[in-house]
């Protein structure tokens, strides 16, 4: 997992965009942006390039596409929520969001079954 994958929080908004929308035409991707996040296209085009050269997007004739998925970048910034705010402890996180709020039994039944895979897993 690399670090470099982290993306400030608009960063994450454009890529979020990319990725409900890929392969988008950079001309589309302006108007997508100029709509939703409010960016006049050269924002848009300098973000894109920052992406680009970062190696999380790819811009190749005007099409713009993810080189690093939705679900890598979730990966990186979870461990890195849990590792700095939790002690690195994903019960903490757990217990934490319980707290907050009632879980529904479909999330009960979603955490309980990712537990099953993993006992099963280490068995």
């Amino acid at each position: 997992m690399k670090d470099d994958w982290r993306l400030h929080d608009r960063e994450y908004e454009f890529a979020c965009i990319v990725w409900e929308q890929e392969p988008i035409g950079s001309g589309d991707l302006a108007k997508v942006c100029e709509e939703r996040l409010g960016w006049k296209r050269t924002t848009t085009y300098t973000v894109l390039k920052k992406l680009c050269d970062r190696g999380i997007l790819r811009n190749e004739h005007a099409v713009v596409s993810a080189i690093v998925k939705k679900e890598m970048v979730q990966r990186v910034e979870s461990r890195r929520l849990v590792e700095k705010v939790f002690d690195n402890s994903i019960s903490h996180l757990v217990a934490s969001f319980a707290k907050e709020r009632s879980l529904s039994e479909q999330e009960i039944a979603e955490l309980r079954a990712l537990i099953d895979s993993y006992e099963e897993k280490g068995r």
